[in-house]
């Protein structure tokens, strides 16, 4: 069967990695150590995805700049704490591996900083697979199709050839903006009812469903 797609672009935290928990964890313990007012954990999740600097605005809006400084740092610090221990999914690596080898262009797009994704794809060992990445320190945060635009610029993909497979509306949104096919998943921070009106090509629930369906259309 002809391939639908030379490049598949992967968001990074609850889509490859299960670290929706630690993120949510991160802020919810960040917040209370500045200050700030409590957060929910749905208000937490529904951040991830963003740069920080995003989700902080969106968290707390117009606080001092000094304030959400004293976040990010409580926030990264905090993370970072517990990053080795995040896990891929299971059956990601051998996933990957597979698609690499039937001929596949692979990319991340991320809301992580360019330290964090790349001191994951050393933590898994899969750095090696992936042709491409970017990150929110070298793009604008999503929606906005940098990211995409740039992966498929640097891989001489167009956009009708390259998939986007994220956890949250705003993978999803930035894949309409960039005019690429995308893939949902519910099983990291988000549930469909927040991105399904971006028109998903697919949606699944598990990464094995997920990973089977590349292997046989994709």
């Amino acid at each position: 069967m002809p391939k639908q797609f030379d490049l598949i672009v992967w968001d990074w935290d609850g889509t490859l990695a299960d670290s929706t928990g630690m993120i949510t964890h991160a802020i919810l313990k960040a917040a209370e150590q500045v200050g700030l007012p409590a957060l929910t954990p749905q208000a937490a999740r529904g951040i991830i995805g963003l740069g920080l600097r995003e989700s902080i605005q969106s968290l707390y809006g117009d606080i001092p700049v000094e304030k959400a400084r004293e976040l990010a740092t409580q926030y990264n610090a905090n993370y970072y704490a517990g990053e080795s221990e995040i896990l891929l999914f299971s059956g990601v690596p051998e996933i990957i591996v597979e698609l690499n080898r039937r001929g596949f262009k692979l990319a991340v797009a991320t809301g992580k900083g360019r330290r964090g994704l790349n001191l994951a794809l050393e933590h898994t060992g899969l750095a090696r697979y992936f042709h491409a990445t970017r990150t929110v320190d070298e793009c604008f945060s999503k929606p906005h199709p940098q990211m995409l635009d740039e992966l498929m610029d640097d891989l001489v993909i167009l956009p009708e050839r390259t998939l986007m497979i994220g956890d949250t509306s705003y993978d999803l949104h930035m894949a309409k903006n960039a005019g690429v096919n995308a893939i949902g998943v519910t099983y990291g921070a988000q549930s469909s009812d927040q991105w399904q009106h971006f028109n998903p090509m697919q949606q699944f629930d598990d990464f094995a469903n997920l990973g089977q369906w590349l292997l046989e259309h994709a």
